[in-house]
């Protein structure tokens, strides 16, 4: 007998990622998320699953343990703990720490290993700062959410040996990098740096390339300057570099581009394809580009799902895994032919799957190799997910999905939620993180989410279609969307509530000032002020300067220069330790309601970053859930 999902089985999740194949195809490590009720937090372990069945295998207890990566040879696993490399033993055992507080006092990154063996390369802050320590500040991108204040301490390359733990520091830049990839000869390490005037700043970055084992290695930049580069990998032969990322800086889609070592111009590999590569990320789910021979394995969103896509000499093909399918994690075995993928659907959680990349077309199905919701949670049933289209008066078709209990009759309350981003999208498959959409169909409510202009999966076009012109451009997708079902008689025009969280929490205090459609409004993560929050946020520079780009339209786009309007009951649900919309900006929202007698509400959650709702304290997850369900129910009933 099954049952819906209740927001108190968050408690029972267990969400794998992060898979990483053995050499020989044959094993899959990967972490696993559960929830420590009694202490209120995550717990991240490793776990590993042979690729030929049987049951998984908890290697390591937590409670933070990430990032799991076998040596060449298959007989260790490297992993972060609470942010100190350890090694472990193929075999199973106690982890030994490789790095040390001496040695690197602020921790260490994700482990790359040395195609010998021998060493690990990590990105990572180059000093700790004490906490009751000054912090000086002397450029911007002096904040990081989830780290706080930053100061000057920049992220530098580290080579550690594995055998004797010495740690080598080859770069001393005033200037972020990321994680680095070896070369094939192991003689080099590629990798992305700030390129920019403000170098720690979200801005310009390039691919660079440094020398290891030499006494004084001068790092060289070989992309060009201007543009935006992410992760960075070796093509097998050594020849250049496979990068993620655009030849100009600005709003758009990251391609896969070959970067010649004599820092000639990149070549795009993947703009065929008019799709958003994703190496993944928080709350951007996808997988770091890997080689399979010649080709390339990696992942873009199409329609709001991340998807697995090959890259050979005939072009670019879609994977065979089912239609609907969500990937947020891939790892590539090429001598064996081999990747182990993390996938969703709409009526599963994510597990880790294997698929045979000799057979990518023949439309296999691909091979379960955990089931971790499924023991954890047997009973649940999801509400069904249908997609559909909004056609919008200027001729834009909108993308977006409705759930409701199947039982559902017509002429009830609707909750419209909206992304993130606004790059973001919303998928037609599970989600664990918004519990309150599968509670609130259970009540006999319609959610729809909209994947409106800027979302991410639709061509560059439709992704940079809100540049400039932030909440006028796309207030029409929402507006014309919900009419379109209230014609249609699926709802009740006088119960419409509206909610979202990060940019939808933006156009949700922007959509409040511009109608009464809606009977209550629960913003979350909100950004009120374009023109505080260019200064305040770790993103502000860059939303001023790209995504709206004229200093002039900061306030006329910014929902506080429009708060006289706004008259529906609003709750504001915000992070306390967000530094990407920092909590004054719920602040300003929620004064300048309730000095307009506006039935208002803030709730901050303490200690709780802008990325809570997908990792943060589970009690704060709850409560965001019951808040918003309470508030919305209240002031939707008649």
């Amino acid at each position: 007998m099954t049952r819906p999902l209740k927001i108190e089985d968050l408690y029972r999740f267990e969400i794998p990622g992060d898979p990483a194949l053995s050499p020989d195809g044959e094993r899959v490590a990967y972490t696993l998320a559960t929830q420590d009720a009694g202490n209120d937090r995550v717990i991240r372990s490793i776990w590993e699953v042979r690729a030929g069945g049987g049951p998984a295998r908890r290697l390591t207890h937590g409670p933070a343990d990430t990032a799991p990566r076998w040596s060449p040879d298959g007989a260790r696993l490297a992993f972060l703990r609470a942010g100190r490399l350890h090694l472990l033993s193929a075999d199973g055992g106690e982890a030994v720490p490789v790095t040390t507080p001496d040695r690197c006092p602020a921790g260490a990154g994700v482990p790359v290993w040395s195609p010998d063996g021998t060493r690990i390369a990590f990105a990572a802050p180059e000093t700790r700062r004490a906490d009751s320590a000054p912090v000086v500040i002397d450029a911007l991108g002096w904040k990081a959410d989830g780290a706080g204040l930053i100061g000057s301490v920049r992220t530098q390359l580290f080579v550690v040996d594995v055998e004797s733990g010495e740690v080598a520091q080859l770069t001393r830049d005033d200037r972020h990098v990321g994680s680095p990839s070896w070369s094939p000869d192991g003689t080099r390490l590629a990798y992305p740096a700030n390129t920019g005037p403000d170098s720690a700043a979200f801005g310009p970055s390039a691919a660079h390339v440094v020398e290891v084992g030499t006494e004084a290695p001068e790092p060289r930049r070989i992309g060009p300057a201007d543009g935006l580069a992410g992760p960075v990998s070796w093509y097998p032969d050594g020849s250049a570099l496979l990068v993620v990322g655009r030849t100009t800086f600005g709003v758009g889609h990251s391609e896969l581009l070959r970067q010649p070592l004599d820092g000639s111009a990149p070549v795009p590999v993947s703009a065929a394809l008019d799709r958003n590569v994703l190496p993944g990320g928080p709350g951007y789910p996808g997988a770091l580009p890997q080689f399979h021979g010649d080709d390339i394995v990696f992942c873009a969103r199409d329609r709001g799902a991340t998807r697995l896509y090959r890259l050979d000499a005939a072009g670019i093909s879609a994977s065979p895994l089912p239609a609907g399918t969500g990937v947020s994690g891939c790892s590539v075995a090429p001598k064996a032919g081999r990747a182990a993928v993390v996938v969703s659907d709409s009526a599963r959680f994510a597990e880790v799957v294997l698929l045979d990349l000799d057979d990518w077309t023949s439309g296999q199905q691909p091979a379960r190799l955990t089931d971790h919701m499924a023991r954890s949670l047997p009973e649940i049933a999801l509400h069904p997910v249908t997609e559909r289209e909004f056609g919008i008066a200027d001729g834009t078709v909108v993308h977006g999905m409705i759930t409701r209990a199947a039982d559902t009759p017509p002429g009830g309350p609707l909750l419209v939620d909206v992304h993130g981003g606004p790059h973001n999208a919303w998928a037609p498959h599970s989600d664990p993180a918004h519990l309150y959409h599968q509670e609130l169909a259970t009540q006999g409510w319609t959610i729809l989410t909209l994947n409106v202009r800027a979302s991410d999966g639709y061509g560059e076009a439709f992704y940079t279609g809100a540049v400039g012109a932030w909440g006028e451009t796309d207030e029409q997708d929402v507006l014309q969307s919900v009419a379109a079902l209230v014609a249609e008689g699926v709802v009740d025009p006088d119960r419409i509530a509206l909610t979202g969280y990060s940019y939808g929490g933006y156009l949700s205090c922007w959509l409040s000032a511009r109608t009464d459609l809606f009977a209550a409004v629960v913003p979350g993560g909100v950004l009120v002020d374009l023109k505080s929050m260019a200064g305040t946020s770790e993103e502000g520079h860059l939303i001023a300067e790209h995504e709206i780009g004229d200093p002039a339209r900061l306030a006329e786009l910014s929902p506080l220069s429009h708060a006289d309007a706004v008259r529906a009951p609003t709750l504001i649900l915000h992070g306390g330790a967000d530094d990407t919309c920092p909590v004054g900006q719920a602040e300003q929202w929620f004064h300048a309601l309730r000095t307009r007698d506006v039935p208002a509400r803030l709730v901050v959650y303490p200690g709780s970053s802008h990325l809570f709702l997908l990792d943060g304290r589970p009690s704060h997850r709850e409560d965001y859930s019951r808040r918003l369900i309470e508030w919305v129910t209240t002031h939707t009933n008649r």
